[in-house]
């Protein structure tokens, strides 16, 4: 009797997830909390369906600019450069795992796009919660730190497109703030706004003497949006991104890493 009540309660479990999936993707209905507690469908983005790339278009005449919401970025794949073992061989990119918790996409950004003289447009990125500490750990089990982030992201489009298609490619930088911030205190006390300024008593030979100062310089990264559905009645648009930055630097201490993220994005124009 308990074998067969735990069953249903499995059954019942997989169910709700698979209802609550297929709400999201189809209809993009808002769920009650206890519907997506424990579900990790806080960190979907939504879908559009019922378009393909080919089809589609959101027209927008020269000098207009429209503004976007709800813009979502779900990180599916995780890489990190690696320099190649034999010479004359390019870095390789090698595969990592997510080891955060579901709270790895950006979401509810904000922003403008404008229409340009020569068909091209410009994506500003404004507001939302357009970063994320994640970690991405390696097949050696080495740990990355990564700022996953759209901070002050400013792209533009190929000429002659006069509208948002399915084939239309955002391409542009973003600003990677430091991952770690002004309270962040090394293993010998030092940091930028707390703690000492350099470490106590004589530096060991192989500590490098540049570690003693702290850099917590914004860096760029680069970032494409590639559209590949298009809703024209309801100005959704959705598709994939790439994303290269560098990883956390524990304010100067370590050497940066470079990382490759790519997913899939949506965003929802006010037409």
């Amino acid at each position: 009797m308990r074998f067969y009540t735990y069953a249903l309660i499995v059954l019942t479990a997989v169910l709700s997830l698979c209802f609550a999936n297929s709400a999201i993707a189809a209809t993009n209905l808002p769920l009650t909390y206890d519907q997506i507690k424990g579900t990790g469908l806080a960190n979907k983005c939504p879908d559009i369906l019922g378009a393909s790339r080919g089809r589609g278009i959101i027209p927008l005449e020269n000098g207009q600019t429209v503004t976007f919401t709800d813009m979502c970025l779900e990180p599916t794949a995780f890489f990190i450069r690696e320099e190649a073992g034999k010479k004359r061989k390019e870095p390789e990119l090698v595969p990592g795992k997510l080891v955060t918790r579901a709270t790895s996409s950006l979401d509810f950004v904000k922003g403008t796009i404008t229409a340009n003289p020569d068909g091209s447009l410009t994506l500003t990125e404004k507001e939302g919660l357009d970063y994320q500490p994640i970690t991405i750990q390696l097949p050696g089990g080495e740990r990355v730190a990564v700022l996953f982030t759209i901070k002050g992201y400013k792209a533009t489009t190929q000429t002659g497109l006069n509208g948002i298609t399915p084939s239309t490619d955002f391409e542009g930088e973003t600003d990677v703030p430091t991952y770690r911030g002004a309270n962040f205190i090394d293993p010998k006390g030092r940091g930028l706004a707390i703690g000492y300024d350099a470490a106590e008593a004589l530096t060991a030979k192989r500590d490098d003497f540049a570690k003693n100062t702290k850099d917590d310089r914004t860096s760029k990264g680069k970032m494409s949006l590639q559209v590949a559905k298009v809703n024209s009645e309801t100005g959704e648009i959705a598709g994939t991104f790439e994303c290269e930055q560098l990883s956390g630097t524990d304010l100067g201490a370590i050497k940066p890493e470079e990382v490759v993220i790519r997913g899939v994005f949506y965003a929802k124009l006010n037409i």
